[in-house]
Parts: structure tokens; C-alpha cells; sequence
């Protein structure tokens, strides 16, 4: 039994050695010769330049499944600066590093207990910078997918910040059918669409019934160009 309970230890520790100095190295430069191959084409960019126009901080709201695909894309430096969420499990620990690595902003939460915390250090960091952009994956970390969730509109909220929402889609690619969110991966040499939608305003204090329109309207938005993106790509989830 002694000897089991060690080899767990063992078997963990390795795990989280290997997530936080191994795997983020290689996973940055994966992600960063994808990038060299990939043929980015954006549509309704113009609403992306309208947005960071003004005197309002950009929020962007995209779908769990296209994190990989965006954060090539985002890490880019004619995207602007951005701050995103990251859970706080040891898959998370990766995932921050390599978003750290990649240029970002990054604060550990997630749509459970420490979500609220976690938008309130991006509102904090957004409203010490307003030329830093927020992103935030509408669905949460668990799900449902599609299903936007509150946390999108208190951002945009307390940031003072448009919504822009944003799909992605990508041939070839490659789509993890199993995963709860369908994630994609774009394939060397693939083509990337970018479809970016209206941004949306949030006012401070909404009527009643006014925060569930607008969250409904994200979701719709959000439905709508990812049917764009996949026409225009020729892609499949």
C-alpha cells in the first residue's frame, strides 16, 4: 500500500513538472510555427476597428471550443493587447504558463467558486489599462457549450467595455468530438476565417429582464457567426 501511495506521489509530481516547465516550452513554439503556416482571412473586421475606436475597452466573447484556434491568432501583435481567464486546476497551471509566454495577461478562475474573484482582477487590470482588451470564453469552463453565461455582461459592466463577439473555424482542422466543448485545431498550412460580430453595449444597471435580452443576444451573435465562419472556411464541428 506504501509503495502504491508513493508511486501516486511520484506520478504527480512528474505530472506537474512536466506541466509547468515541459509541456508550455513546447507548446509556445508549436503555437508559434502553426502560426507562421496558418492563412488568417477576417471578416466584419471593421467592427473590431470601430470598437477600439472608441473610448470604450474591447470585451471579446467567443465559445470554450475555439481557444486554441484564437489564442494563435490573438497572440499576434496587430490584435492589440489582451487578458484572459484560466482555471485554477493543473491543466490550467499549462495553460496560463503558455498564455504568459504568448504576450498575455492572465488571471486564474473559472465559472466555479473563484470565477468572481477572477473578473474582478480583470476588471482591475482593465480599468488601470483601458487600452488592454478583456476576452472571456462565454460558456464558462464547464458547459454547457454555446450556452453564454452572466459573467460576459458583468465584465463588460464593470469594465465600462463593448462586447465583440468573435468565431473562428478552420480547414483542415482537427475536432475533439468527445470533449464537453468540441475543440478545434487547426492543421499546418490550414485556413483560419475570423468572423467578428457588431459590438454590443451593457449599460451599467439594466432594466429587469433587460441582462437576460442581452445575454440571449450574445448567444445569437455568437450562433450566428460560427455558421458564417464555417460557410466561409468550409469547416465542420
Amino acid at each position: 500500500m506504501v509503495r502504491r501511495g508513493g508511486r501516486l506521489r511520484m506520478s504527480r509530481r512528474l505530472k506537474r513538472f512536466l506541466m509547468r516547465w515541459i509541456v508550455p516550452g513546447l507548446a509556445v513554439a508549436w503555437v508559434r510555427l502553426l502560426n507562421a503556416t496558418l492563412r488568417y482571412r477576417e471578416s466584419g473586421r471593421e467592427h473590431f476597428e470601430s470598437a477600439r475606436a472608441s473610448d470604450r475597452p474591447i470585451v471579446g466573447a467567443f465559445l470554450h471550443g475555439h481557444m486554441i484556434a484564437l489564442l494563435a491568432f490573438m497572440s499576434r501583435p496587430d490584435t492589440g493587447r489582451w487578458v484572459l481567464m484560466c482555471s485554477q486546476s493543473s491543466d490550467g497551471d499549462a495553460m496560463a504558463e503558455i498564455e504568459t509566454r504568448l504576450g498575455f495577461e492572465v488571471v486564474r478562475g473559472s465559472s466555479g467558486s473563484d470565477g468572481l474573484q477572477a473578473l474582478v482582477d480583470m476588471v482591475r487590470l482593465v480599468r488601470a489599462d483601458p487600452e488592454l482588451g478583456s476576452c472571456l470564453a462565454v460558456d464558462g469552463s464547464r458547459g454547457p457549450a454555446g450556452l453564454v453565461q452572466q459573467g460576459i455582461l458583468s465584465l463588460a459592466q464593470h469594465t465600462g467595455g463593448s462586447i465583440v463577439p468573435v468565431a473562428a473555424s478552420a480547414r483542415p482542422a482537427k475536432v475533439f468530438h468527445k470533449a464537453w466543448d468540441r475543440p478545434i485545431l487547426p492543421l499546418p498550412f490550414a485556413r483560419v476565417d475570423i468572423v467578428y460580430g457588431a459590438p454590443i453595449d451593457v449599460p451599467r444597471r439594466t432594466r429587469p429582464g433587460e441582462a437576460e435580452e442581452l445575454r440571449k443576444r450574445v448567444e445569437c451573435d455568437l450562433a450566428e457567426l460560427q455558421a458564417c465562419a464555417n460557410a466561409l472556411s468550409g469547416g465542420r464541428e
